[in-house]
């Protein structure tokens, strides 16, 4: 027997999914959808801005970082140069790509800005699949579809399923990435994924295992060397004010069933974020840590490519071609781990 068993009315009662409208402040008009696991995580997901998380909370603590714009609306036009950042909420998750993962820049095949397109565009949510904790049912969905696309291609189309069960402080991210056009389409895609206070604080631990190579340039290499402990976070730094920051690229290490896992512990807390990918799909990391005062953040980063842009991939010939009518598919699971058994079987 359940221990909900004639007790409640409900789902609602342990959790499920629940959409809603901004009517205030620069996201007014933004449609989100709040997921409660029912476990004590619960996450906000923008759907006007490809379905990415925004805030994300367990047990009342905070685990993601959050920019000082908070949720805007998709701007799909803001593809050149750094505008990108002027929409950069933050938040648990922002998808970069899908053609274009890096800095700006300009060839003959075009001009791309900072980490593509795909966050400033709005799903169209083709199912909401609720939990029936009564009759049994306990896995949830909620599932939509956006396109980057123009007129004479490329025409990219992604297909973001985020699912979960009640009793389990998981999130699963499945995507498919199908190119609409009738020419092969270039492919980049990075899951932003952004942690912050509390879970974020001195001492905290980032777990990932790799080898790794510092970006050129800036400050990277005085953060990320073999004589610093770059994988405790430290108090703000005056040297992280405005644009410091600091960026390493990760060959993850795969188990033998082909996945890899990185994350965060912070043992004040007794709390643990850890995030799993496939190296088959993902086969890179990158850690980003800007610890400036009111800016204090870490990004752990799964990506298709060591964040060198679509010109330097095509250089290469490292860039992916998905061809007319085919897929790529991808999946990304959270979980937040903590001693507290969940109350369901």
């Amino acid at each position: 027997m359940n221990p909900w068993t004639d007790k409640i009315g409900h789902r609602a009662q342990i959790g499920g999914i629940e959409t809603s409208v901004l009517d205030n402040g620069a996201g007014r008009g933004v449609r989100v959808a709040w997921i409660n696991t029912g476990t004590g995580l619960r996450y906000k997901v923008v759907l006007d801005r490809a379905m990415d998380i925004a805030e994300a909370f367990f047990n009342g603590h905070s685990l993601a970082w959050l920019s000082h714009s908070g949720i805007t609306p998709p701007q799909p036009f803001t593809d050149r140069g750094l505008q990108w950042l002027r929409t950069f909420n933050g938040g648990l998750l922002v998808t970069c790509g899908l053609s274009h993962v890096g800095g700006p820049e300009e060839d003959a095949y075009g001009q791309r800005g900072l980490h593509g397109l795909i966050s400033n565009i709005p799903a169209e949510i083709e199912s909401i699949i609720q939990p029936d904790p009564v009759a049994g049912k306990l896995d949830f969905s909620i599932t939509g579809l956006m396109r980057e696309t123009t007129v004479f291609g490329p025409s990219l189309e992604l297909r973001r399923t985020i699912s979960g069960t009640l009793g389990q402080a998981q999130i699963r991210i499945h995507d498919e990435v199908t190119n609409r056009a009738n020419t092969p389409a270039p492919h980049m895609l990075l899951y932003h994924l952004n942690f912050g206070w509390p879970l974020v604080n001195e001492g905290t631990r980032l777990l990932w295992e790799g080898s790794w190579q510092a970006r050129e340039g800036g400050i990277n290499a005085d953060t990320f060397n073999d004589e610093n402990d770059f994988k405790t976070c430290p108090a703000p730094l005056e040297t992280h004010s405005g644009t410091g920051e600091a960026v390493t690229i990760i060959d993850p290490v795969a188990t033998d069933t082909g996945h890899c896992r990185a994350g965060l512990h912070n043992a004040t807390l007794g709390l643990t974020v850890s995030i799993s990918f496939r190296k088959a799909q993902l086969p890179w990391l990158i850690n980003w840590q800007h610890w400036g005062k009111g800016e204090y953040v870490t990004g752990l980063e799964p990506s298709t490519h060591p964040l060198v842009g679509q010109a330097q991939a095509r250089a290469d010939n490292t860039l992916i071609f998905i061809q007319p009518g085919t897929s790529k598919t991808y999946d990304l699971v959270i979980d937040v781990m903590h001693p507290t058994p969940s109350p369901y079987p």
